[in-house]
């Protein structure tokens, strides 16, 4: 007999459902700067394109980068609760000191807001999946509630974003972002006794011990802002900066694995960093949505469907919607091949989203070249490029941090999650070079960017069908290097 309603709501552990509704909130101002910080920089503050996309790469290396390290400071040296709280109230000056419109408000606003969104996005899920006890299979099922919330505030976002975006009016979108914010605020300081942290190191501590650790992990929080504000005033440098720190990680990851002494441990090692190269690839042009490819439909796409004018920022809904409705179809999908038998493993996916990506881009210069008189491509191509890349993210992404649990040593997990998270850090910064490789004409014309658009789009689509190929003619070798048993369809 099915449960009531009212029964599956008693069911639920304390705090897990307030973190839904939290999780919808604490989404809206990134999802804001995500899909508008490239169009107003551009637009409002005329930032060229190449300055502004990497503006847009840093803003992603940093939120990115800083994930791991807001999961070591949580429970440690703050409270989850206390550092969500935190983070959320850097968050809410953020997009507050971006309303008053001038540059130096952007650099400061992105500081603040960067400190917050990059420590606090671990706590929020450390304190969900504090929830239940380890055995409890209710945990799947939380976590997929979550990750439902996070696309509504990402829907809600987008949409707001698009509608001030089409009148241009940035500091009623940013004021938009400071509310919810400040709704999450709320919301988490009304919970605040059912949100407290479960069996965390800092629970240990004495009281000397506990309000030492409370004061230098403010005094982290507080010191990063200004951190971050003088490494954006010379985002060149600190795009060279992230980039050494990461070739530097990969050289030591290399040089950890040709050194590890289990054999077995030592292949699944060697699969892991040839899987983190196909999703570097993937990532690098992913991240390339709320920047090139924004600033390719802003100039060079009919941006206007059965006579409505879409707004930029309403494209990257057809991100979000693909994710919601085909997950959970393309997981069912999945578990009846397996069913049968056909092997649908990891390398299979990685390299399946691979050539997804690069078909992506390929229809757009096929739209190109069927562009109208004054060279504006149909929406239904970058509507379908768009859809080919969310399937994509479909294949690699659910599988990415499941897969180091199934690949990394126990004593290297850390420092290879760690090392997965700076990949999408590092993609940010691609896809901000590639963004800023085609100059935008003054007069706006599409005409003269087309063939830059088309020449860009067709080699990086190229490249990721290559990368997308090799990964299938190496599916058997890496299936040696993870262990994996031969299966026959039946």
């Amino acid at each position: 007999m099915s449960l009531s309603f009212s029964a599956r709501l008693a069911a639920i552990p304390p705090g897990a459902g307030v973190l839904f509704f939290i999780q919808i909130f604490a989404t809206l101002g990134f999802a804001v700067l995500y899909s508008s910080l490239v169009l107003y920089a551009t637009g409002h503050l005329k930032f060229s394109a190449e300055k502004a996309t990497l503006i847009m790469g840093v803003f992603g290396a940093f939120n990115y980068g800083l994930h791991l390290f807001g999961g070591y400071l949580g429970g440690r040296f703050l409270s989850n609760r206390n550092l969500f709280v935190g983070g959320m109230v850097l968050q809410l000056l953020g997009c507050a000191t971006m309303t008053a419109g001038t540059t130096e408000a952007l650099l400061w606003g992105l500081a603040l807001f960067l400190t917050g969104s990059g420590l606090n996005v671990t706590c929020l899920n450390m304190m969900l999946t504090q929830r239940f006890a380890p055995e409890d299979n209710r945990r799947e099922a939380a976590f997929l509630w979550n990750y439902a919330g996070m696309n509504i505030g990402f829907f809600v976002g987008f949409t707001v974003a698009g509608h001030y975006q089409l009148t241009q009016r940035y500091t009623e979108l940013f004021w938009f972002a400071t509310l919810g914010n400040a709704v999450a605020i709320v919301l988490a300081l009304f919970y605040w006794r059912v949100l407290a942290d479960i069996n965390t190191p800092l629970l240990q501590a004495s009281r000397r011990e506990f309000l030492l650790r409370l004061a230098v992990g403010m005094a982290i929080l507080l010191g990063l802002v200004p951190l971050l504000w003088f490494l954006l005033q010379n985002p060149q440098g600190t795009e060279y900066l992230v980039k050494a720190v990461s070739a530097g990680v990969a050289l030591a990851l290399v040089v950890l694995t040709l050194r590890h002494k289990d054999l077995a441990e030592r292949k699944r090692m060697w699969a892991y960093l040839i899987l983190t190269l196909g999703s570097l690839m993937f990532w690098s042009l992913y991240q390339m949505a709320p920047s090139g490819l924004q600033l390719f439909a802003v100039g060079n796409v009919k941006l206007e469907l059965w006579g409505v004018t879409i707004a930029p920022q309403w494209v990257q809904n057809i991100n979000t919607v693909v994710i919601v409705l085909g997950g959970p179809l393309l997981a069912a999908w999945f578990a009846r091949l397996r069913e049968r038998g056909w092997p649908v493993d990891v390398p299979q996916q990685f390299a399946a989203s691979l050539l997804l990506m690069g078909l992506g881009f390929l229809v757009l210069p096929l739209g190109i070249a069927l562009a109208d008189g004054q060279g504006k491509v149909a929406f239904s191509w970058l509507f379908t490029s768009y859809v080919l890349q969310a399937l994509g993210e479909l294949l690699i992404s659910p599988v990415g941090y499941a897969m180091i649990g199934r690949l990394a040593p126990r004593q290297y997990q850390g420092v290879m999650m760690g090392s997965w998270m700076l990949v999408t850090g590092l993609a940010s910064l691609f896809a901000a070079d590639f963004s800023g490789s085609v100059a935008q004409p003054e007069g706006g014309s599409a005409l003269v960017s087309n063939p830059a658009y088309a020449s860009l789009f067709t080699q990086l689509g190229l490249g990721s069908v290559l990368v997308g190929v090799l990964l299938i003619v190496l599916v058997p070798r890496l299936r040696r290097l993870i262990g994996e048993p031969k299966q026959e369809p039946v």
